[in-house]
């Protein structure tokens, strides 16, 4: 394919990042070059060499500036077809224009920072999508660079093929139509959300992954778009193998529930599910008791800490267990090359800091998407109402409240039993609720874990007195549930029959 010599350039720039590295490209190469207002002063300070665009189309910007490149012997000369449409520009006396260095107002860091409406309004660019979109369109003949990053590869491109090739020229092309779908896609995104409340999601690919759910299931990771802290999706990956599909979304579910703790906290994750959750003094202790809740799930798991990592904790991880990715805000340096001894485990560092640009839960379904809001219901222990004679002590409170987090995070029908600030049985997606505590009672026999005056707590209302009964049975001394059956009366009376305390958070935490 053919070379493209650049001989005229046109530069008009909100982001004049390494300006002066292609400007004095430029001169070396001879290049002519036209720019407009603020670019046009700072090319200045680095040559004389370059004319403004006023002086270039003999028609002076107006509007405080809103036209200013929006006029034919611009657009003529980068839409020129080379091999048809040279006549055209001679016959005006128009001149090609086969480089269009340009980027646009900050469209998405204005609206970001909070500003009034009409500030938003003028941060519409015109005349540089106008410009970047004509370049675009006839990258047969023109280069367009949009992104300042790109300099250097543009002036390495140059250099080796005395020229712009084909192929570069297309890949330029490409990006700015990228470009402009999100910018597009950005400001009608602001207009939308100020009459509906309503999110637009943008995304772009982070990486294919090697699977799905199941090897046959082709995956791909999206992240959001301006995304300040450490999350999931863009985590600082210290050590081990590719993350797979499943690894996601189970750091996904660990980190979640672990952010829910303000004291040191360990949770462990399988299959989405929390098997085992623990606060203590340390995240040495937290990761002893939420192991012990469930050895047995644990292997395999997906660990989240609230606390950096220490060297003493990835010594015991390593001896326990086979772990598939340990995900903390950091990581002491011997911690880390603890974790080196094995290779293979997935060593993510995050924020713990909340990065949410795009609020809500996103579900396809048949013929559509399911979009809510996301699950931020929380509540205090003034919040909770006693509906039974005996009311929960202090200790029971506390938790009541620890088991209360954890539900939220567990599928439904959710049963948490809990003594200490330590899980000692997790009952998960059940269709029954009774059955979910029969198997929080087998999690913790299985263990030797004493459930007798722990608490318990459900995700959802008990329809039935039976889910009270199965409690008592198991030595169950409070319960914390939302409340709101029909038989609330009939459940109330069981938990009196048996002197259990029960409280009610008049809040669901279903998670399907």
């Amino acid at each position: 394919m053919s070379i493209v010599i650049p001989k005229t350039a046109l530069i008009s720039l909100s982001d004049k990042t390494n300006l002066e590295t292609i400007v004095s490209y430029l001169i070396k190469k001879n290049v002519k070059i036209i720019s407009t207002g603020g670019t046009f002063k700072a090319i200045k300070k680095i040559t004389n060499e370059v004319l403004e665009v006023s002086e270039f189309t003999g028609f002076e910007e107006m509007m405080d500036g809103r036209v200013k490149t929006l006029h034919p012997k611009i657009h003529a000369g980068i839409l020129a077809r080379r091999d048809q449409d040279m006549e055209a520009l001679k016959q005006k006396d128009f001149e090609a224009i086969d480089l269009v260095i340009v980027n646009l107002y900050p469209f998405q860091e204005t609206i970001k920072d909070g500003c009034s409406f009409e500030e938003a309004i003028e941060k519409i660019d015109i005349g540089g999508p106008t410009m970047i979109r004509a370049a675009a369109k006839n990258f047969n003949d023109v280069v367009v660079l949009s992104d300042p990053n790109d300099y250097d590869k543009i002036i390495k491109e140059w250099d080796e093929n005395d020229g712009i090739s084909y192929d570069c020229r297309k890949y330029l092309s490409q990006k700015v139509f990228e470009t402009m779908a999100n910018y597009n896609k950005s400001i009608s995104q602001y207009l939308n959300e100020l009459d509906s409340g309503l999110h637009d999601y943008n995304f772009e690919k982070a990486t294919s992954l090697r699977y799905g759910e199941n090897p046959h299931q082709n995956a791909k990771l999206y992240t959001f778009q301006g995304l300040e802290h450490k999350n999931i999706a863009n985590a600082d990956i210290i050590q081990g193998k590719e993350l797979s599909y499943n690894n996601i979304v189970d750091a996904d579910a660990a980190l979640e529930c672990v952010k829910e703790f303000e004291e040191p906290a360990c949770v462990i994750v399988k299959h989405a599910n929390p098997c085992g959750v623990a606060a203590s003094n340390s995240i040495y202790d937290a990761y002893d008791l939420a192991f012990k809740t469930d050895p047995t799930s644990a292997f395999g798991g997906v660990i989240a800490f609230n606390k950096n990592v220490d060297l003493e904790t990835a010594k015991e991880m390593n001896t326990r267990q086979f772990i598939e990715v340990v995900i903390a805000p950091g990581f002491d340096d011997g911690a880390i090359k603890e974790f080196a001894n094995k290779e293979n485990i997935r060593i993510l560092k995050i924020d713990m800091a909340e990065d949410n640009p795009y609020p809500g839960t996103l579900k396809k379904i048949s013929g559509g998407i399911l979009v809510q809001d996301d699950d931020n219901g929380n509540i205090s222990i003034e919040d909770l109402r006693c509906v039974t004679e005996r009311k929960p002590s202090e200790a029971e409170l506390k938790d009541m409240m620890f088991a209360w987090k954890v539900a939220k995070f567990v599928k439904s029908n959710a049963i948490v039993y809990v003594k200490n600030k330590q899980t000692i049985g997790i009952g998960a997606g059940q269709m029954s609720r009774v059955i979910s505590a029969e198997i929080a009672n087998l999690k913790a026999a299985e263990e030797g874990l004493e459930v007798k005056n722990a608490v318990m707590a459900s995700d959802a209302f008990f329809p039935f007195r039976d889910g009270i009964d199965k409690a008592a049975s198991s030595g169950i001394a409070a319960i914390i549930q939302p409340g709101g059956s029909i038989k609330d009366d009939e459940v109330i009376a069981a938990a009196n029959e048996h002197n259990i305390a029960m409280v009610f958070t008049g809040m669901r935490h279903f998670r399907h």
